[in-house]
């Protein structure tokens, strides 16, 4: 995906209330813009990286600028704006880019399912093929020597989803748990049972009861973002 208008940049001053963040631009004035990413974000929102924001022509919204990127002082790029996890899959499977998926022919997004009355990211399919179901999560937690951990904090939303992802294995149609890795210095996958030791034994359930885990990473600048790379992916 490309970024138009392209994006600006500005240095980072703080992020506070979750959805608001202050930056210092080119001209030394301040500006507020969104932030689209409600998790603990550590690592990604370190006062003094630069960060690059996009503008909405949505003349209606109040902070009309989005941040999409950080730049770390180890010159990490990060993909802030989780909203761009899930444009990046579907792009990604549109053009072939996923081998695992490369069988299906029809996409939607955003379709109800579950029993706990769920929606799910992206639900593929094929005549000849089980209903393809892929909740898709967004990984930027950086620890050491390249690994990469999800969650950054505990989350009930995404425990529901393994719930829901576990009952569409058992039924046997085919789902999938897709971690769009959004950090350049990222270079293998782990569940932070430290975090969230919840979600890793749903999460050991759901492979138990058939659900594939797909791990690609992203390759981002100012200019665009695409799935590039297949990840390892350690329980």
């Amino acid at each position: 995906m490309k970024f138009e208008p392209k994006l600006e940049s500005g240095i980072l001053i703080k992020r506070y209330k979750r959805f608001l963040t202050d930056i210092e631009l080119p001209d030394k004035s301040e500006r507020t813009i969104h932030c689209a990413n409600t998790g603990a974000m550590t690592g990604c929102a370190t006062p003094g990286n630069t960060v690059f924001f996009s503008t909405s022509s949505n003349l209606k919204r109040k902070y009309p600028n989005s941040w999409e990127l950080s730049v770390t002082e180890s010159n990490h790029i990060i993909c802030v704006n989780t909203i761009r996890a899930n444009q990046l899959v579907v792009e990604a499977i549109n053009n072939k880019s996923i081998d695992e998926l490369n069988e299906y022919t029809t996409l939607k997004t955003e379709v109800k399912y579950g029993s706990e009355n769920s929606r799910i990211d992206i639900l593929l399919s094929e005549d000849s093929l089980p209903d393809c179901y892929i909740e898709v999560k967004s990984v930027t937690l950086l620890g050491d020597q390249g690994q990469g951990f999800f969650p950054d904090a505990v989350t009930t939303r995404g425990q529901k989803h393994l719930r829901e992802l576990s009952e569409i294995a058992l039924n046997g149609k085919k789902a999938v748990l897709f971690f769009a890795v959004l950090h350049s210095g990222i270079e293998k996958v782990s569940i932070a049972h430290h975090i969230d030791h919840q979600y890793y034994s749903l999460l050991l359930d759901a492979i138990e009861s058939g659900v594939t885990v797909l791990c690609y990473q992203a390759e981002m600048s100012s200019k665009e973002m695409k799935i590039v790379r297949k990840l390892p992916f350690y329980i």
